[in-house]
């Protein structure tokens, strides 16, 4: 009796937790499903098309992949592709190390200020150091001479990949090795003070034990962004064939969609293979700042303190003196013989050239991929870390987020041209639309946004959700009263993070675009090849110019956001 007596009270309970947790696992399969339409179809489609066997050969799937793959040229490709990445890798670490070293390490002023310049190129395609380095030394470069005085034949070549990519991926390995630092504990230096450790034999047993973990990674970042790359090559690679070109002009000037699969399969295993290494790697690594750890204070020095801001006004003096010789090519009248400024290139691109459209293309898919980007990573990661269920699937969805980490975006491009434009496909209508080009660009910069929102869900503790369900609060209430206010500084840095990348981005989309969804980024390619260099560094700097607007409006709204949304994070009075 009793029983019957309590059934119909808690039938209605079970029906109000049931409704949640099936909305949830829609949700989560909704995200499988983009993830497996976004990425894993069109890898499949690169890996089928690599394997097919031409008409007219009688030899096996094998047997062609790797004919393709003992081709003398595609080695070379390969080679050249390898040692350059390397080679970058081990003058930007250093450097960069050092730089933050600089910036964590010592008392030296202005550091708010020397950071912030050092991440200028974020804000502009990698296109723009290449387009630098052909004004300071091209044939008609201002320092062109000095260059030769060097014995090097020109920019064009492997020279001008090389020192192009070090400005292009500073701030990349910088962010990485100022994390790995400042997360020292001052105890262990005090330690070795006491035992009269001297400074050279400190630095080698104490910091760099401590930041090798943020070293291979960096290190990892930075080899991997090289070698896919695609922008820098083409504009400044001259003859020096890399594997990133080497798909672009199979695709798009031989129309041999098979090799450009072959050389995509190669382009992918290094980033796939760094991408292996730095998952053993955070593996492997231990916390190194315990709750009982002291921050590290650095103690002013006069000497080492002056050498530090020397060595990174230096660092500074050559990043402003790249993005500087964009702006000024930008505005010269006509590059080298009449050097007044004008607005000569910006109306000629953007009205003559018809590309201010371009610019307005860019930027809906800006924001769109910030929104939807957004969207649909705060709701995955959500689902993940605080909705029950599933479970077979969710290593699942794990895995398909983690992956778009190691795919790069001129890979994600030819797959989507595999897959969105095979006879049947009923998602053939999005080929060469914007809709297209934003789910591939969130599909692309997808897994540092859901790790970015991962890290934010999992300092929420799980009580919040214990005693919701305990006062029986919905489950969506909670969501929106607590969960959501809490995150939104983070999702504003998730936001801003893909619109950034949305502007710059090249890779991702240079085979997705049509005459009407031509994007900024993709005109400066085609204004270069053009001979329209000045044109290309105009559109450069708007876009610079843009990203860096958007990027105030963004720290506008965080500050908003914390008076309105955190103020319970202030300390008590």
């Amino acid at each position: 009796m009793n029983a019957a007596a309590t059934a119909p009270r808690l039938a209605p309970m079970r029906q109000r937790v049931h409704w949640n947790e099936r909305l949830g696992h829609l949700g989560l399969l909704g995200v499988l499903l983009l993830l497996g339409v976004g990425l894993l179809a069109p890898l499949l489609l690169i890996l089928s098309k690599a394997l097919q066997v031409p008409e007219g050969v009688a030899v096996s799937a094998f047997g062609a992949f790797s004919a393709y793959l003992a081709s003398p040229a595609l080695l070379t490709s390969l080679w050249q592709s390898i040692w350059v990445a390397l080679l970058v890798t081990a003058i930007v670490l250093p450097l960069a190390f050092t730089f933050a070293y600089a910036l964590t390490r010592s008392c030296m002023p202005a550091k708010p200020l020397l950071r912030t310049v050092m991440l200028l190129p974020l804000l502009a395609p990698s296109l723009l150091s290449a387009i630098s380095l052909i004004y300071w030394f091209g044939n008609q470069g201002l320092a062109r001479d000095f260059w030769l005085g060097l014995g090097f034949d020109g920019i064009y070549g492997a020279p001008g990949i090389v020192l192009a990519e070090c400005f292009a991926v500073f701030p990349h390995v910088l962010m990485i090795l100022v994390t790995a630092l400042s997360l020292a504990d001052a105890r262990l230096y005090e330690a070795a003070d006491a035992l009269g450790t001297g400074t050279v034999r400190k630095f080698l047993t104490v910091t760099l034990p401590g930041a090798k973990y943020g070293l291979i990674s960096a290190g990892l970042v930075c080899f991997t962004l090289v070698i896919t790359d695609f922008g820098i090559p083409k504009v400044v690679g001259g003859n020096f064939n890399v594997l990133a070109t080497d798909v672009f002009k199979l695709v798009i000037g031989q129309h041999d969609f098979q090799r450009g699969a072959v050389v995509a399969l190669l382009l992918l295993a290094p980033a796939v293979f760094t991408f292996a290494i730095d998952g053993w790697v955070q593996r492997k690594q231990t916390a190194t700042l315990t709750a009982r750890a002291v921050a590290l204070v650095p103690r002013p020095s006069r000497g080492f303190d002056t050498a530090m801001t020397l060595y990174c006004l230096v660092i500074v003096g050559l990043v402003l003196a790249m993005f500087g010789m964009a702006v000024f090519a930008s505005f010269a009248t006509l590059w080298p013989y009449n050097l007044a400024p004008s607005l000569n290139h910006y109306v000629s691109g953007l009205v003559d050239a018809e590309l201010g459209e371009a610019l307005i293309n860019s930027l809906k898919l800006a924001a769109s991929t910030a929104v939807v980007g957004t969207l649909v990573v705060f709701v995955g990661a959500y689902l993940l870390e605080k909705t029950r269920g599933l479970d077979l699937l969710r290593p699942v969805v794990r895995l398909m987020a983690m992956l778009p980490m190691a795919v790069p975006g001129l890979v994600l491009g030819l797959g989507y041209i595999f897959f969105f434009n095979a006879p049947g496909n009923p998602l053939g209508g999005l080929y060469q639309t914007l809709a297209l080009m934003v789910l591939c660009t969130v599909v692309h910069f997808y897994t540092t946004g859901h790790l970015t929102v991962v890290t934010a869900l999992k300092a929420l503790d799980a009580e919040f959700e214990a005693v919701s369900a305990s006062l029986k609060v919905p489950l969506y209430k909670t969501f929106w009263r607590v969960t959501l206010p809490i995150c939104l500084p983070v999702l504003l840095d998730v936001s801003r993070y893909f619109f950034i990348n949305a502007m710059t981005t090249i890779s991702a989309v240079v085979f997705l675009y049509s005459p009407d969804t031509k994007l900024a980024s993709v005109a400066i390619l085609n204004l270069d090849e053009a001979g329209e260099t000045g044109q290309a560094a105009a559109m450069a700097v708007l876009i610079a110019a843009t990203s860096g607007v958007v990027t105030l409006l963004y720290l506008a709204a965080g500050r908003l956001v914390d008076r309105r949304t955190q103020v319970w994070r202030a300390p008590a009075r």
